[in-house]
């Protein structure tokens, strides 16, 4: 990768947000190729654009994503609406977009996220260009953060 992201860059941006903002620890995993978050996860993303073109993506257990939820809102799990979730996570996609946008080259704008609930396992879909990908486990569930480089010009 051009820009001056690595694999720890990618867990101190994921540990701000859930550490700071939710009070959640989330680990590392070890073994990216481990990762797995069962049958159903959901997906957030923001693209990045201008000297630096790329985008941050977030999977997460639709457990994990409860949880968040949960501790973003103040309420209880059994009291949330799908759409209080996608909400979620697409903020999840927007913080931890916006802490890696402050390592990346100037200018630099961010899209409004996107989210939506994806199929089984790991996807091995690519957009082109670089990609850094770092796995994390939380008792709730997985999630992966996955970051494409598509043009650095810093």
């Amino acid at each position: 990768m051009r820009a001056q992201l690595n694999e720890d860059s990618l867990v101190k941006a994921n540990a701000q947000f859930w550490e700071q903002m939710l009070d959640m620890r989330l680990d590392p995993e070890p073994c990216r190729e481990s990762f797995s978050v069962a049958q159903e996860h959901l997906l957030a993303s923001v693209s990045l654009s201008g000297m630096w073109t790329g985008r941050v993506e977030v999977r997460l257990a639709r457990g994990l994503a409860l949880a968040a939820t949960a501790a973003m809102l103040m309420q209880p799990e059994n009291t949330l609406s799908d759409a209080d979730v996608m909400d979620a996570i697409r903020e999840i996609a927007n913080m931890i977009g916006g802490v890696l946008k402050s390592s990346l080259p100037r200018p630099c704008a961010v899209t409004l996220p996107v989210s939506n609930v994806s199929g089984e396992g790991h996807p091995d879909e690519s957009v082109g260009g670089e990609e850094l990908v770092v796995a994390f486990r939380h008792p709730a569930g997985g999630l992966m953060l996955r970051v494409w480089e598509e043009r650095c010009e810093g």
